[in-house]
């Protein structure tokens, strides 16, 4: 990766939908050797494609909830049939797996309602086998952001 390729994907997190033109002035590259680096970029699995940024609150999904999950086992097997179950419900948006005192799992969950949530809690409890769960209600949201920090890249070309 080189100051171009930062550049590149530093303002397509931003602003996904630039149009190539645009892009390729803001970066000082013809249409065509931005296009290139883009394929590139995908080819190296850098970048996976553009998303749309829904309003959660917009679509009826004002819950999100934290779950946690403590196991007893952590077997191939246990952790397979783990990603299965949690692939199977939308409701569930990012799966964490833990380290330290407290759980071994974390679930972030969205859902139009406490009632929903309790739909959702009680056919994932009847599919997993866990020894402990602890569900946290956000309040409010602070921060949301899907772009990465990517100065530690930029400090690395810097001192190439």
């Amino acid at each position: 990766m080189n100051k171009i390729d930062f550049d590149i994907i530093t303002i397509l997190q931003t602003d996904a939908d630039m149009p190539l033109s645009q892009l390729s002035r803001r970066v000082g590259i013809s249409k065509t050797a931005l296009w290139n680096r883009l394929q590139r970029l995908e080819e190296r699995g850098i970048v996976k494609g553009k998303i749309m940024r829904l309003d959660r609150q917009a679509l009826d999904l004002a819950v999100v909830v934290f779950l946690s999950i403590t196991v007893g086992q952590h077997s191939p097997a246990w952790v397979e049939e783990f990603q299965h179950v949690v692939a199977d419900y939308p409701e569930i948006v990012e799966v964490h797996r833990l380290t330290g005192a407290g759980a071994d799992y974390q679930l972030k969950i969205l859902c139009p309602s406490i009632e929903a949530y309790d739909v959702f809690q009680q056919s994932i409890i009847s599919r997993i086998k866990f020894t402990s769960m602890s569900t946290r209600i956000a309040l409010s949201e602070i921060k949301f952001t899907n772009q990465l920090p990517l100065a530690h890249l930029m400090d690395a070309l810097s001192s190439e």
